[in-house]
């Protein structure tokens, strides 16, 4: 074992040092053989080394820390008012007396790949952070006897260096003071608009909502999709995954749905994980011409982060939602990509000299993911009501969604939406396989009047794409086929949808309930899109309070529904349309 230490200031003559030792050996039940050593760089008190931890009183500690809390990390420069800094003295005058801080250190013993090995910290807990020498923090990943191995957060250091348990697990600040802010999984902001104000932190890492808090998921979140809200609908509380290659529309369907909160009662988060920071700045930007940044929290743990960093970026994530969620408020986070998260995660555990099994992948990958969106959920209304939705975003190769990372996150959502490489590349966009995509909540996270216009659409589509298929052989078919062909044209034709197209709730049931009028069936397929949108614009200037009554009601009346209908024949009168044709 090796010998105590005691640093002593210049000022403290031996009796001092007595008194120190005494001190302690009525608090360790034996009296320490320090090796006693003056320093004058403590200018006052002493700091004491004993069985792996730091016992310091010195002043040039309490000095440190005083600057550090009237810097400008609370706002405002140390060169602050007089009277300021005179309140500070005073609080902290009076405040009485506290036991000396007590910390565990330890010494590090090799860097390599972020990986840190570190010799002592025989008290540090699991997911704990570590400071080192110079400023560098640390996560605690592997605890063993004699030393721990934690993952760079942030920072350099080098062998030799000092390791210090912080005494708190990784936590994130939250509050409504980070909307519209870039922030890093840490905390800290990225967008040069100041210090984050925030005063409120809860831990990355928080046990998910029991069954008894949960309530049904009953309430629809409105994407502004067309194709999504009424066959692959979402309801605030469910975990929706989206799934596809790359290049398939997948983030740009869930910043849609981002951006079609703007104004309601939704708060959002998005996090990026492994990604480009031009792309997250790309992202920003979109969400900020379209005035959605204001309800809206971006998490960005880029590629050239640490894997460490990429690891906690969607749990940091999570928990900013989550205050939102337990505060009574809905939320939706957006998870991209949780591919590139448990690349992460196994480059950490490869790292830390984990076994890996199925695909390279560690044995635990699937608890990595499930203790994620586990902690999505509709919570009942004795405890707010507040809902936390999960939309989480896999990238596959090759449109093998049986792959290892896929099929793990699937079996964890309430259902995927699946995008298809072939259809985005025809020009469908957005490219949803309606085969492969469902949705597990279903018609219960439907508003009464999509209910009401979208019970058949889902069958529709996908009796059009087999079809289309056999058709495509170029076989005789009968006139009922043909005339299911050209109907299912025009219908896929009506789903396609630009990113910076949402449609409101009456807006999605007027379409629908035009086609089932067969409105569209007098026009040619490539007209389908302009027709849409002058029919759109005419309801709105015909029948607005209808429109406003079922936006703001959810329900379709047989009164509302009879003058949306009296609608298609005016509008088709002007269009000069007769008896199913053009005139």
């Amino acid at each position: 074992m090796e010998r105590p230490v005691l640093l002593v200031a210049p000022s403290c003559d031996n009796e001092t040092i007595d008194k120190i030792i005494t001190g302690f050996e009525q608090k360790l039940g034996y009296r320490p053989d320090f090796d006693v050593s003056v320093d004058g760089r403590l200018i006052g008190g002493f700091i004491a080394v004993v069985d792996g931890a730091v016992y310091d009183t010195s002043f040039s500690t309490k000095l440190h820390e005083m600057i550090c809390e009237l810097g400008e990390e609370k706002g405002f420069k140390l060169r602050s008012s007089f009277a300021t800094v005179g309140t500070f003295l005073k609080k902290r005058a009076e405040v009485p007396e506290q036991d000396a801080p007590v910390y565990q250190f330890g010494e590090v013993l090799s860097v390599s790949d972020e990986i840190v090995e570190i010799k002592g910290l025989s008290q540090c807990r699991y997911g704990e952070l570590i400071e080192f020498d110079g400023g560098a923090i640390g996560l605690a990943l592997d605890l063993h006897i004699g030393g721990t191995s934690a993952a760079l957060l942030d920072g350099k250091l080098s062998t030799s260096s000092l390791a210090r348990s912080s005494g708190r697990v990784a936590n994130v600040c939250v509050g409504e003071e980070l909307l519209g802010r870039i922030i890093d999984p840490i905390g800290r902001p990225l967008d040069g608009k100041g210090n984050i104000t925030a005063e409120k932190f809860r831990p990355i890492e928080a046990p998910a909502p029991d069954i008894i808090s949960r309530a049904p998921v009953s309430r629809p979140l409105q994407t502004g999709i067309l194709s999504v809200d009424s066959m692959i609908p979402i309801g605030r509380g469910q975990r929706e995954l989206i799934i596809g290659d790359r290049q398939t529309g997948k983030t740009a369907m869930a910043l849609s749905a981002i951006i079609n909160q703007k104004g309601g009662d939704v708060y959002c988060v998005y996090c990026a994980i492994g990604q480009k920071a031009s792309t997250v700045s790309s992202i920003v930007h979109t969400l900020e011409q379209a005035g959605a940044m204001d309800h809206t929290v971006v998490v960005a743990a880029f590629g050239s982060d640490t894997a460490a960093k990429q690891y906690i970026a969607p749990y940091a994530a999570c928990a900013i939602a989550e205050e939102f969620m337990y505060a009574g408020k809905d939320v939706l986070v957006v998870y991209d990509d949780l591919s590139k998260h448990a690349v992460a995660y196994r480059t950490m555990s490869l790292l830390l000299r984990r076994p890996s099994g199925r695909e390279a992948y560690p044995g635990d990958v699937f608890y990595l993911h499930s203790r994620l969106l586990e902690r999505a959920a509709q919570l009942k209304p004795e405890l707010g009501g507040g809902s936390l939705t999960a939309l989480p975003i896999v990238e596959t190769t090759a449109g093998d969604i049986s792959a290892y990372i896929p099929t793990n996150i699937i079996s964890i959502t309430d259902g995927q939406i699946y995008l298809e490489t072939e259809m985005f590349n025809a020009g469908m966009r957005p490219a949803i396989n309606v085969g492969l995509s469902v949705s597990r909540v279903g018609r219960a996270a439907q508003s009464p009047a999509m209910r009401a216009v979208s019970g058949s659409l889902r069958l529709e589509v996908a009796q059009y794409r087999e079809m289309a298929v056999f058709a495509q052989f170029g076989a005789d078919i009968d006139a009922a086929t043909a005339a299911m062909l050209q109907s299912g044209e025009r219908l896929m034709e009506l789903l396609k949808q630009r990113q910076d197209l949402l449609f409101t709730l009456s807006e999605q049931v007027a379409l629908l309930l035009a086609v089932s009028c067969g409105v569209f069936s007098a026009y040619p397929k490539s007209e389908i899109l302009q027709v849409r949108g002058r029919l759109v614009d005419f309801i709105h200037k015909n029948e607005p309070f209808v429109m406003r009554r079922i936006n703001e009601t959810g329900a379709l009346s047989e009164g509302d529904k009879a003058a949306i209908v009296a609608c298609f024949s005016q509008f088709l009168a002007e269009e000069g349309v007769e008896n199913g044709a053009r005139s």
